[in-house]
């Protein structure tokens, strides 16, 4: 499902190219020209003071241990990038997409001129993931798919500015105002290239630094292109988080750029970057094997008071066996939240779910994240497993929380389908030796999604689940979801192209969804009614620490939708954060794990929804 086209040329050198080429500044042309002003002459900051000027020499010495702790770190770095075409209804709509999923060693990408001589191919599994072996190919991939090429650096300098020289020698600063981000104050500056037309490849845009510690915590803009780019100019607008005591790292960046040849503000393409998991640490051999250290304790005998356990019993706690070791193994390399009181509540609904029919299971059900965007869900053993991006999409926020209630307990009823008819995980897993590999490995080792017989089987139970009383009116809302992803499906590929489990479509070949039986009972898709709203928005739910992994409900204000236009439904948007400084463990009381009952209880009230952004 990987596009090829050039309609987003643009976009990858946007995020991807920067020094390949001379520099422009973001509001100059080049001396070919006819002579221009200086660009800082044009902005409309102002000299910075004295005091203003030590914040900024702060800045930049904050700035050098970012870069060194970035280098020590293999995070995990997803793209997804959305291509734009103009609708008569709705201004724009995206009309093809990519994504990208990667572990990637920063230390041999940043202050390293190997990547002048990389030609790079990406040959990762369907195009999504590649090791961090080569990690200058892994950032490759977006463009190399594209027969384009370019200099990786420019990947960094979205989350670094300038990983070599940012300093008051090379860039020019003025004072613009103080500005607060969430609960962060903040002292704005304008930068440009001290020499724009001798430095090629360098910043050019806005920072924001955080007054207490001299922190850089957001910064927009571009870095300026020759002649072949000016008639685009590609920007991004770049955000990080406290996630340690006086560290800020890269946490998310947007990219967007309009279409040049539009009469209609149609963008061209919007692009988001996600990067989490920097408690992973680069392994010291590519052929590392990862295992787990036990803490040596003192073991009680408590062999007179245990049960027996007979075949049966055996039986599931070998399959139980497997499904730990993969969780584990899934959690450790980055791709699964840290246990969450948001897991919680989707574990209680799954629950009401088998007690409305009557249903009990030998084991709890589990329920877990997965950070990722594209649609798709999974059941290991009793574990389920949701992606991010289906959560976000679905959390269409009602008064009475029904429609939320209803898109959740269909996603779930799927995957609880999977285990009430059986489907297991292949119990080799139990073999902890099976999971021993790279964490970059990850996707090629572990193959966890279900086969279409089995995915069809499930669909049927599911309609059954779904159809007692309790739940029933709830089937109108997925089914209005599923309509609306309909309209899209064609155009987004990539996000309805599963990572690691089992897709809402049934295959690359065949868009028609498992759950299709539930589009005829839903509400009739209407664009321009303004109380209808059938899908949201990516990032419109969940977002989560990129140390810890720990997802965050968000707790957005109200947005009314004016025009039919403010739906964007499965679009990617800008990013805004609202910054806060760190909060140590002791400040900040951690989840519990879900409670290890065997067995359902004979009745449970209805769940209450998750709090979400009001729309």
């Amino acid at each position: 499902m990987i596009y090829r086209s050039r309609s987003i040329a643009g976009a990858l050198l946007a995020i991807l190219l920067a020094t390949t080429l001379p520099a422009v500044a973001g509001v100059g042309l080049p001396s070919f020209f006819g002579k221009k002003k200086p660009a800082q002459d044009n902005l409309p900051g102002r000299k910075p003071t004295a005091a203003q000027y030590a914040l900024i020499d702060k800045a930049i010495l904050r700035e050098k241990e970012v870069i060194k702790t970035v280098r020590e770190r293999a995070p995990l770095v997803e793209t997804y990038i959305q291509n734009m075409k103009p609708d008569p209804v709705l201004s724009q709509v995206p009309v093809s997409d990519q994504h990208f999923l990667a572990r990637v060693d920063f230390s041999k990408v940043i202050n390293d001129d190997e990547y002048k001589n990389n030609k790079g191919n990406f040959q990762a599994r369907k195009g999504r993931f590649e090791s961090f072996k080569d990690s200058l190919t892994a950032l490759s991939g977006i463009s190399n798919s594209l027969h384009l090429t370019f200099h990786e650096s420019g990947f960094t300098q979205m989350m670094l500015m300038d990983s070599n020289n940012f300093d008051r020698q090379h860039y020019t600063f003025l004072f613009v105002r103080n500005d607060f981000l969430g609960n962060v104050p903040t002292a704005v500056f304008d930068v440009t290239p001290t020499n724009p037309r001798k430095d090629f490849g360098r910043f050019s845009g806005r920072i924001w630094i955080e007054t207490k510690g001299g922190n850089v915590v957001r910064f927009n803009g571009d870095f300026a292109g020759s002649i072949i780019t000016l008639k685009e100019f590609y920007h991004f607008d770049s955000w990080r988080t406290n996630i340690q005591p006086d560290l800020w790292l890269p946490t998310s960046f947007y990219v967007e750029e309009s279409d040049p040849k539009s009469t209609s503000s149609t963008l061209k393409f919007k692009a988001i970057n996600y990067i989490w998991g920097y408690a992973l640490r680069v392994p010291e051999t590519d052929a590392e094997n990862t295992s787990l250290n036990v803490a040596a304790s003192t073991a009680q005998d408590v062999s007179n008071d245990a049960p027996d356990v007979n075949p049966l019993g055996a039986q599931r706690e070998w399959v139980q066996q497997a499904e730990d070791n993969v969780i584990t193994r899934l959690f450790q390399a980055g791709l699964l939240d840290a246990p969450s009181d948001f897991d919680k509540t989707l574990e209680a609904l799954a629950g009401n779910i088998l007690v409305y029919n009557n249903i009990q299971t030998a084991r709890p059900i589990r329920v877990r994240t997965l950070l990722t965007q594209p649609l798709e869900s999974l059941a290991i053993g009793n574990t389920i497993i949701v992606s991010k991006g289906l959560l976000d999409t679905t959390s269409v926020v009602t008064a009475d929380g029904a429609q939320q209630m209803g898109n959740l307990n269909a996603i779930l009823a799927f995957q609880l389908a999977h285990i009430v008819l059986g489907h297991r995980l292949d119990t080799k897993f139990a073999f902890n030796d099976r999971l021993l590999f790279p964490s970059t490995s990850v996707f090629e080792r572990i193959p966890m999604h279900h086969t279409a017989a089995e995915n069809a089987e499930a669909a049927k139970k599911a309609m059954q689940l779904l159809g007692v009383k309790e739940l029933a009116d709830g089937q109108k809302y997925f089914g209005l979801y599923l309509e609306q992803l309909q309209v899209r499906i064609k155009a987004l590929p990539a996000l309805n192209q599963p990572v690691i489990g089992d897709g809402l479509v049934k295959s690359d070949n065949d868009n028609s969804f498992w759950m299709a039986a539930l589009v005829p009972r839903g509400i009739k898709l209407d664009m321009k009614d303004l109380k209808q709203q059938a899908a949201m928005p990516l990032a419109s739910f969940l977002r989560f620490d990129p140390w810890t992994d720990q997802l965050i409900q968000m707790h957005s204000t109200f947005e009314p939708i004016i025009t039919d236009r403010d739906k964007m439904p499965f679009e990617v948007t800008p990013v805004y954060l609202k910054l806060t400084y760190f909060k140590s463990p002791e400040a900040t009381p951690a989840a519990e794990p879900p409670a290890a009952a065997t067995t359902n209880p004979p009745a449970a009230q209805q769940a209450a929804p998750p709090a979400a952004p009001a729309q």
